[in-house]
């Protein structure tokens, strides 16, 4: 319920900004009243913050207080990009360790490939094409509703450093593929061959056979996954710093018409994640013949678990539980659960390339076809693994751009409503993980439901 309330709270601070707005062009007062009254309103909510001591709550809090600063004060708010830049450089240095760690403990973790058998693979082979699937829908809704095309990033960005992604040959995009150096490929940012390099090292280590030699080596990146977790956690303490900065900075000069966007996009994420359980997930609960009345019973506790936390670990035993007692077998449910949660993240991927190309519409890039499946391709090995990190779907974000050349001021803008969209998300991520357990129990015998 803790969510929800928060939920409603950055619904309820939208209006009221916008409301505030129209009073403005609709009554003739002093500006200094109507000021005051947003001064007044962003001091109780200031209020509130201290009183919840919840950092998703400082980060809405940070981003009014930003949206009013850069309103009342842009002058001084021009100086206040240095604090969104130092954010994002803290960001992006959790991208290389945190990936290697989780993809290596993902892969290795299971270096009995002989005991996982056909299981592993059906699993992992329906993961990427419903993924895949995801992808593709979130690149159709938002060339569909253009939710970034209207924002004009030119007085943020200088002119000529306007990001343009070169036009590259098929040779161009495979060799860009596989690193050279690990070491450059971290300096440069090269997330793909980051994720490269880590799945291949992860191969290599789940086929050495001495045990002794192999788990020191997966107790160091569970070590450098833990690490890194916690890491994250410290980071994102200092995210209504930079939230506040990069949104004072963005409306000092864009005005607060941006906002407008963002009710588009959130429409138009909650309308893919619908599109997609209607158009792929209940296609294939049907056609494999899954009682949906049962199924539905089985979800719907995890599901609301899910939605009210935005996590999904805090749905996960509930979900195992449930799903046992539907008729699917231990084992099943023990492989395919927690393996869907580093390969089978449904609501975030179809998020993360949606969101990609609003970063680019947002900066006026026109991305090609060609360039958004690369895209595609890119999310595809990167969205992998990183379940439990908190805020993962900004780390994975802020690489992508970083990848592609995109610039970094809208996702700060994104940032401030992720709680409303990770509810969608996270749900959807956790129906898609329950769907594929059971079709997973139905393909090896071991499911009586």
């Amino acid at each position: 319920m803790k969510k929800v309330k928060i939920a409603l709270l950055i619904m309820g601070s939208l209006t009221l900004l916008f409301g505030f707005l129209q009073l403005e062009q609709i009554l003739v007062l002093p500006e200094v009243v109507f000021t005051s009254l947003r001064m007044l309103l962003w001091a109780v909510f200031f209020y509130y913050a201290c009183i919840r001591k919840s950092l998703t709550t400082w980060i809405l809090v940070s981003m009014l207080i930003g949206a009013e600063v850069g309103h009342s004060f842009p002058e001084f708010s021009n100086n206040l990009q240095v604090l969104s830049q130092a954010f994002l450089k803290l960001i992006k240095v959790i991208i290389a360790p945190l990936l290697f760690g989780t993809l290596v403990v993902g892969i290795a973790g299971h270096s009995n490939l002989k005991q996982v058998g056909s299981m592993g693979w059906k699993a992992l082979l329906y993961f990427e094409i419903v993924t895949t699937l995801a992808l593709f829908i979130g690149l159709i809704a938002i060339n569909l509703t253009e939710a970034g095309k209207g924002i004009d990033l030119s007085a943020v960005i200088v002119s000529n450093e306007i990001p343009q992604i070169k036009s590259q040959g098929w040779q161009d995009i495979i060799l860009h593929i596989f690193p050279e150096n690990i070491a450059k490929s971290i300096y440069e940012g090269q997330i793909l061959q980051i994720v490269v390099f880590s799945i291949l090292f992860g191969l290599g280590l789940a086929m050495v056979k001495d045990e002794q030699k192999r788990r020191p080596m997966i107790s160091f990146a569970e070590s450098l996954s833990e690490a890194m977790f916690k890491f994250t956690n410290i980071v994102m303490y200092f995210a209504p710093f930079g939230v506040g900065a990069a949104i004072a900075y963005t409306v000092s000069h864009m005005g607060l018409g941006i906002l407008v966007n963002l009710f588009y996009l959130l429409a138009t994420l909650y309308g893919a994640l619908l599109a997609f359980l209607l158009f792929i997930l209940l296609p294939i609960a049907l056609v494999f013949k899954v009682n949906l009345r049962k199924f539905i019973q089985a979800i719907s506790e995890p599901v609301s678990i899910a939605f009210a936390t935005t996590s999904s670990e805090a749905a996960l035993p509930k979900a195992m539980e449930n799903l046992e007692k539907l008729g699917v077998s231990r084992r099943i449910v023990a492989f395919v659960m927690p393996t869907g949660y580093s390969f089978n993240l449904d609501g975030t991927t179809l998020y993360l390339s949606l969101a990609t190309v609003f970063v680019a519409q947002a900066a006026g890039i026109t991305l090609s076809w060609g360039e958004q499946l690369l895209i595609v391709f890119t999310l595809m090995l990167t969205s992998k693994g990183v379940a439990g990190v908190p805020r993962a779907s900004l780390v994975i974000l802020l690489g992508t751009a970083a990848t592609f050349g995109l610039p970094v001021e809208p996702i700060f803008i994104i940032l401030g409503i992720d709680e409303l969209m990770d509810m969608a998300r996270t749900s959807v991520n956790v129906i898609g993980n329950c769907l594929a357990t059971v079709l997973v129990g139905k393909w090896e015998g071991e499911f009586t439901g």
